[in-house]
């Protein structure tokens, strides 16, 4: 003879409080954290969206778009500057589009102006594209190393922006 099966009557749970998963250190110094990245390992742009205005120079090691407003230099991997962006100051980039507002230089291995871009300054590229009913006012001189031939400017600018692994760390 089998003993009967007993069900625990409904009512609270008790259980046992999860046991914390242990704080990894952080990387030693030195370490560099790789960036957060996308399909086909591209890392993950900074986004400055429409409604961010920014006074002060940007320096990033990845990507940036821009959709709202800068006041000073932009100096980065590769840079989109949105339809609605609109950028016064200067532009370093390995690769450049320029689907807004540019009012100042432009030096990029790669520029793109779009149709709907606006620029003016002078643009240093060594391949650049314009398409039809892009606004461009300004000398386009092609060169080797237009990155390399950028003029350096002093340090100390009231704003910068830094990306590193996880966006952009406004200081």
């Amino acid at each position: 003879m089998s003993s009967p099966v007993t069900t625990p009557a409904p009512g609270p749970v008790s259980a046992k409080p999860a046991t914390p998963a242990p704080i990894s250190k952080a990387p030693a110094a030195g370490t560099a954290k790789p960036a957060p990245s996308i399909g086909g390992g591209k890392s993950i742009p900074s986004i400055f969206a429409g409604d961010i205005s920014i006074t002060g120079n940007i320096h990033s090691d990845g990507e940036i778009q821009v959709d709202g407003k800068v006041e000073g230099d932009i100096k980065c991997t590769s840079l989109i500057v949105g339809e609605n962006a609109n950028i016064s100051g200067g532009v370093v980039a390995e690769d450049v589009v320029v689907r807004g507002k540019v009012n100042g230089s432009i030096r990029g291995i790669r520029v793109t102006l779009e149709a709907t871009s606006e620029v003016e300054g002078d643009v240093y590229h060594k391949t650049l594209a314009i398409e039809q009913g892009a606004y461009f006012e300004g000398k386009s001189r092609r060169q080797d190393d237009p990155i390399g031939s950028a003029p350096s400017k002093a340090a100390g600018s009231p704003v910068s922006a830094t990306a590193n692994g996880s966006g952009a760390n406004i200081n």
